[in-house]
């Protein structure tokens, strides 16, 4: 099955791509509606500033094609920002509203935790949510990595399928019907980043 991952400027494509790959899966690098149409499933990584990926997502005409395709039930990654985009807004934001797909909104580590601000590098998976697809075979303490400054609030905490622990426990992964979400970046965490992919692209 080919996998659309958007490329919109703001991602770790080539690595995301290569992991696909590797994975077993046929990764389409695209920021075309026709291609993303015909995709059976999409990721949209992400790595920078809240306000600019909205920015292009809106000038490449994708904000609709994303909720769309998640509307009609495409399985959807979102990968670090990816994920975030998917919010109603974040603390990040200046001017930008997020995706809105996903109710709550994106809130920055306080540096009153006493942590190195961004969250850099391996770090456990917590509180796996029992039969969720994306994490089969993924086991509590299995390490991620992660590199970022702000996490996902989501208001619907049935959907938070692993939190991690940095000065305050957080959402690392999230699953709600057809659309998932890590803060880490699989792509660059070795077996456990790779089987978490090789898991989207088993979805049926």
């Amino acid at each position: 099955m080919k996998i659309a991952i958007i490329d919109y400027g703001m991602g770790n494509i080539h690595s995301v791509s290569k992991a696909i790959e590797l994975c077993g899966g046929k990764p389409i690098v695209t920021n075309k509606k026709s291609q993303l149409n015909s995709c059976g499933k999409i990721v949209l990584p992400g790595v920078g500033a809240f306000d600019d990926a909205v920015a292009e997502l809106e000038k490449l005409g994708l904000s609709s094609v994303i909720k769309e395709e998640i509307k009609n039930g495409k399985p959807f990654l979102g990968i670090c920002l990816g994920m975030q985009l998917l919010f109603e807004d974040s603390q990040e934001a200046k001017s930008k509203e997020g995706l809105g797909i996903l109710k709550g909104r994106v809130v920055k580590f306080s540096s009153k935790l006493g942590q190195k601000i961004p969250h850099m590098g391996w770090n456990n998976l917590e509180d796996l949510l029992s039969g969720c697809l994306l994490l089969k075979g993924i086991k509590a303490n299995d390490q991620v990595y992660f590199c970022h400054s702000y996490y996902p609030e989501p208001i619907d905490k049935t959907a938070i399928a692993a939190t991690c622990g940095y000065g305050v426990k957080f959402a690392c992964a999230l699953a709600k019907d057809n659309i998932y979400g890590v803060q880490f970046h699989p792509e660059k965490s070795q077996a456990v980043g790779l089987k978490i992919i090789k898991n989207f692209i088993e979805l049926c």
